[in-house]
């Protein structure tokens, strides 16, 4: 699920050499308002797995976010993507923690969220905003590129 602003933030951030001939996984691919798919797909990834916990449109596999690396492995993909995802689930450090660990040493994990001041729009929840701040905290371990 990505909003408007994310999939322009997505074509400016994702570049060919970080796609092409690479493994990424989309956490949270339901398509309801717009994706970065066919942006990522025009790059030529090795694979593309989109998973979400209902099926449908940009849902390859159904799995929990707080399940990924148990259904995956540690360190099985190149690239992860995660638009508009974490203020919908209620255990945001499991998902973070998994979002990490699927991530290959040296890969590139591209998350966008909703901050302070966004509307309450559960599809199916909506428990949390992040502030840039935040997101610094979280992510601290990690090379932060903005």
């Amino acid at each position: 699920m990505c909003h408007k602003s994310c999939v322009a933030f997505g074509r400016r951030a994702i570049a060919r050499e970080d796609i092409e001939n690479k493994s990424v996984m989309e956490v949270g691919s339901l398509n309801v308002n717009g994706s970065l798919r066919q942006d990522v797909e025009r790059f030529k990834p090795i694979k593309y797995v989109g998973v979400d916990i209902s099926n449908g449109p940009g849902v390859d596999i159904v799995c929990n976010a707080t399940e990924i690396v148990n259904k995956f492995g540690k360190e099985s993909f190149d690239f992860v993507i995660s638009t508009e995802l974490l203020e919908h689930v209620e255990d945001w450090r499991q998902v973070i923690s998994n979002i990490k660990n699927i991530c290959k040493p040296n890969g590139i994990i591209i998350i966008t969220t909703r901050s302070k001041g966004c509307p309450y729009h559960a599809y199916p929840y909506d428990f949390w905003r992040y502030e840039i701040d935040d997101m610094k905290a979280i992510f601290s371990d990690c090379g932060i590129l903005t």
